[in-house]
């Protein structure tokens, strides 16, 4: 999988599209007498899948249109199988999500994207633009804040 290939850009849009369609709110429970964390310092923290939660879920939400080959919440890693669009069925893309951190942060989250064109009957690998798996990583880091912003009620 190399970071600087080029999925396209009517897959992008998909992307893009993908990961703003969604709205799901998380909510933070304390209970009984312990001291509550600061809200901004609870919300980017969530514990519960061994990853940040929030990264987790955006993630999802931006890949909910590709097939999925593997998540795995405790270890942070989502692994699409391939997918080509409809509109450019010669062109398939997979995609690997890693969160490598409990903490709601940019270097919290780790995008790779494979893409593969069809040549004569057969797939072969291409070039991914930089900026499509930046793109894609914006998308996420987003929808994540958008996610804490709706659970701590603004």
């Amino acid at each position: 999988m190399t970071g600087s290939t080029d999925i396209g850009h009517t897959s992008l849009r998909m992307l893009a599209r993908a990961g703003v369609c969604a709205l799901v709110a998380l909510t933070l429970v304390s209970c009984g007498k312990k001291e509550r964390l600061q809200p901004d310092v609870a919300a980017s923290r969530v514990t519960t899948i061994g990853v940040n939660g929030y990264l987790w879920r955006a993630s999802l939400d931006a890949l909910s249109f590709m097939p999925l080959l593997q998540t795995d919440s405790a270890g942070g890693v989502i692994v699409t199988d391939w997918y080509a669009n409809p509109a450019n069925p010669g062109e398939r893309v997979k995609v690997t999500v890693t969160i490598l951190d409990q903490d709601l942060r940019a270097d919290a989250l780790r995008v790779a994207a494979s893409r593969q064109v069809s040549q004569n009957g057969a797939w072969v690998e291409a070039p991914v633009q930089a900026a499509t798996v930046q793109k894609l990583e914006d998308i996420i880091l987003t929808r994540a804040r958008d996610l804490r912003r709706n659970a701590i009620g603004g």
